[in-house]
């Protein structure tokens, strides 16, 4: 179960994918999904994608800062470019602020 504490940011970032070149795609995803672990700051990520190829992913950092230095951190800089020439035909992003959150599982 992710924590996601009151007053974290959640960074989501909505796509529609190309469907082009699929094994490099999920190679750059997890290698992505693994170095924003590493990151001071990270708290976590929930994703869902569609059979058609529309995406969700929300990920949660302890601040602004830390989600910023994400968002430059000069590997992920490289793979959002890739992202852009080969594999996402549209995303939207956006930053928010937790103001609470509930869990439940069965």
């Amino acid at each position: 179960m992710l924590l996601h504490p009151k007053d974290s940011v959640a960074v989501i970032f909505s796509a529609q994918r190309t469907g082009t070149d699929e094994e490099a795609y999920q190679a750059a995803a997890q290698s992505m999904s693994e170095l924003a672990a590493r990151q001071p700051g990270y708290l976590g990520a929930d994703h869902a994608r569609s059979a058609d190829g529309f995406g969700i992913t929300v990920s949660y950092w302890r601040d602004d800062a830390s989600a910023m230095a994400w968002r430059d951190h000069p590997d992920h800089a490289k793979i959002r470019e890739r992202g852009r020439d080969r594999w996402y035909s549209a995303y939207s992003l956006h930053v928010a602020r937790v103001e609470r959150g509930y869990d439940w599982q069965k």
